[in-house]
């Protein structure tokens, strides 16, 4: 199975995994929140902000959606690596506040380290190397320093970016 694939799979879980755990706490975060790990439930109208959470989880999964569904995959590399920022602040919150330090590492701590090697396996997939031209360039459809035709054929500035200044 190529790179790309595995990466393409990884990423749909994370999407998925991502768009479930935002539902459940859009839907039901009575009984979604203890598993988040902290020790107890908010008191007064705290509710509100578990779901906020799940709003916050479901817009996170709709991005990396969108940017695997275009095919911007550098750009799903990025955003996969900061979205990770989420999960290590949730880790970070729930051990800060005296919660579960295995689901602090085990569930937030896990997920943010899966998605980092996704988003660097990605960024490596997309890596472009390229090779310098062999010779003087030639642009088309633009116009030119050095003549060039009514359509902007002609040979580039020597000066312009890529072209072999050798003689």
């Amino acid at each position: 199975m190529s790179l790309k694939k595995i990466n393409t799979v990884l990423t749909a879980a994370f999407i998925l995994f991502i768009l479930w755990f935002g539902a459940e706490f859009i839907l039901s975060p009575d009984t979604t929140a203890p598993g988040f790990g902290l020790p107890s439930w908010p008191s007064g109208d705290g509710g509100g902000f578990l779901i906020i959470k799940g709003i916050r989880d479901v817009v996170l999964a709709l991005v990396l959606g969108i940017l695997l569904m275009t095919g911007h995959r550098r750009a799903l590399g990025w955003v996969l690596l900061v979205e990770a920022l989420a999960a290590y602040g949730d880790m970070t919150t729930v051990l800060a506040h005296h919660g579960s330090v295995a689901t602090a590492f085990g569930v937030h701590g896990l997920t943010a380290t899966l998605m980092v090697v996704t988003g660097l396996l990605i960024l490596r997939e997309t890596r472009e190397v390229t090779a310098a031209p062999a010779g003087r360039q030639v642009l088309k459809d633009k116009p030119t320093v050095e003549g060039g035709d009514s359509r902007g054929e002609g040979v580039a500035h020597p000066y312009a970016r890529g072209v072999d200044h050798r003689p």
